[in-house]
Formats: structure tokens, C-alpha cells, sequence
């Protein structure tokens, strides 16, 4: 699950420039020896899921080539605190300039593979059919590393963008009522959709589903719905179409959602409300190459 470098490296680079910004380190500039060594530690102070190592990894090896790095943990690992997950050694200024990138992509993304895992495990405890995925709601530029989280967390990522899959929601069908409304859009996205596309279409009352159900669609996404509604939509369906429940739920739902048989609950909270995990860095000098005693 190793984010693509043309996606993770402008990223890490992104945060570490915002960091450094006109003058850069000027603390680390003015105390630390520009040639001095110094092995850095990353500890979680919490239990959770692991998420975010490659940006962590990254963030150092942008500062400095040559650091050497010892992983003792791979994304997707369940932690506990007090667990040591990355060891760095290499220069000094590098290491104290990536501490703070390192440590908010690890925060960051651990919490949401986290918060995922406990969705998926919340819905698996009375449903081994309903799945748990991510939405678009994400932090721009940071999409790939936050989705990839989700997935180390036993989550799907759902749909990337607005060209993997066709979504009509609310706002489609509003514009596109007066031209034949749900069996219409449908027979329009199907003409157009290539190869491979899948296509979802959102309805917030049953009787948009029964018209859906109707004109032959394969994926519905239920939004806004309780609880009671969404049961009946399965019932209605009969195994017809996937269904996916999104909006209005909270962690204290998901249960009785993935109860009524639903295949999917879609989370927007998973990415732009996970509570971060906490990591701290401890420094110690390391030992000079051996062309410092030269």
C-alpha cells in the first residue's frame, strides 16, 4: 500500500518548504554543528493503527540522502504505547528540520487508519457483509496518502476522483429533471460511461430507489436516511443493486446501519475528522562517520 512517489514526494516536499520558509532552520542554523550526527527515535504514545510511514521516511531522506533508517513496523500494524516505529540516523539539522513533517503525516494518517479500523470493526460485529469506505472529503493535496490510510485501516477507498466512477447526486438530477429525471440521467451516464465505469446514483427517498430500482441501476448510494428507511430500501432492493449508506452517520449508528444489511456505509468523517494519534521524536548523538576522525 506504498503511495505512487509522484503523488507522495511533492506532498512531503510541499510541507517541508512550508516549514522551512524564506531562512529556513534558523534555530538548528545557529546551535547545531553542521557535520554532527544524531539518531532520532519516533515513539507511539497511544494505540492505534499505523499509517503514514513512507511520508515519514520521506520527509528525512528529502533533507537527507543518506540517512540510514530502520523500520520497526509496517503500515497497517496494530501499536501500542510505547512502541519504537522508526529509528533515523544522519545529519543532525536534517533530522531536527523533518521532525515536525515526519510526525504530522504519522499523526495524521494513524489517526484516520484508526478511526477507520474501529468502523470496520463496529460494522463486523453484526455484519460480515457491509463494507466501510472513504469519501472525496479530504484534505486537498494530501488525497492518495489519506485514502491509502483508510485502506491500512481495513477500509476501501471508494472512488478517487471525478473520473473513476459516475456519482449522480441530487444536483445532477435537479438539472437534469426536465429531460426525464433518475431512468433518464441513467440511460445518459450509461451512453457516455466507458469501459469499466461504474455507476452510482444517490436518491434520498424510497420512492426515487423504487424508480432507480426501475430503470436498472446497479448502485445505489441511500443518503440522509434513518434507519428504518434504509432497512426497508433493502428490503425493497432484494439483492437488485449494491446498496450504500452515506450521510448523518456517527460512530454510535454504525451498528444498527450495518445491521439492516446495507453492502456499503460511505464515512466523510473518516478523513476530515479522525482524531490524530500521538508520536513523539527523542534525539540522541550518534557516533561520527568514520571521516571525522581523519
Amino acid at each position: 500500500m506504498t503511495p505512487p512517489r509522484f503523488a507522495l514526494d511533492p506532498c512531503v516536499r510541499a510541507a517541508l518548504e512550508e516549514d522551512l520558509g524564506r531562512r529556513g532552520d534558523i534555530t538548528s542554523a545557529a546551535l547545531i554543528p553542521a557535520d554532527a550526527r544524531a539518531t532520532a527515535h519516533i515513539i507511539a504514545r497511544e494505540a492505534g493503527i499505523l499509517a503514514g510511514m513512507d511520508a515519514a521516511v520521506t520527509a528525512f531522506r528529502l533533507l537527507d540522502a543518506d540517512a540510514q533508517v530502520t523500520a520497526n513496523a509496517a503500515d497497517g500494524a496494530s501499536l501500542q504505547a510505547g512502541d519504537t516505529i522508526l529509528s533515523v540516523t544522519g545529519n543532525a539539522r536534517a533530522l531536527l528540520t523533518a521532525e515536525r513533517a515526519a510526525l504530522n503525516f504519522l499523526a495524521h494518517l494513524s489517526g484516520i487508519a484508526t478511526e477507520t479500523a474501529r468502523a470496520v470493526a463496529a460494522a463486523r460485529a453484526v455484519s460480515a457483509k457491509t463494507r466501510i469506505c472513504c469519501t472525496r472529503k479530504t484534505t486537498p493535496g494530501m488525497r492518495v496518502l489519506e485514502k491509502q490510510a483508510v485502506m491500512c485501516g481495513g477500509g476501501l477507498p471508494h472512488r478517487f476522483g471525478l473520473d473513476d466512477a459516475m456519482l449522480i447526486k441530487d444536483n445532477h438530477l435537479a438539472l437534469y429533471d426536465k429531460r426525464g429525471g433518475i431512468a433518464a440521467a441513467l440511460q445518459a451516464a450509461r451512453g457516455a460511461a466507458g469501459e469499466g465505469i461504474t455507476i452510482i446514483i444517490e436518491v434520498d427517498e424510497l420512492t426515487q430507489l423504487k424508480e432507480a430500482l426501475e430503470a436498472g441501476a446497479k448502485h445505489i448510494l441511500l443518503d440522509n436516511m434513518d434507519t428504518p428507511q434504509l432497512a426497508e430500501a433493502v428490503r425493497l432492493t432484494a439483492s437488485r443493486a449494491l446498496l450504500e449508506a452515506s450521510g448523518g452517520i456517527t460512530p454510535g449508528r454504525l451498528a444498527e446501519v450495518a445491521d439492516t444489511g446495507v453492502d456499503f456505509i460511505s464515512l466523510g468523517r473518516l478523513t476530515h475528522s479522525a482524531p490524530a494519534l500521538d508520536f513523539s521524536l527523542d534525539l540522541e548523538a550518534a557516533t561520527p562517520p568514520p571521516s571525522a576522525h581523519r
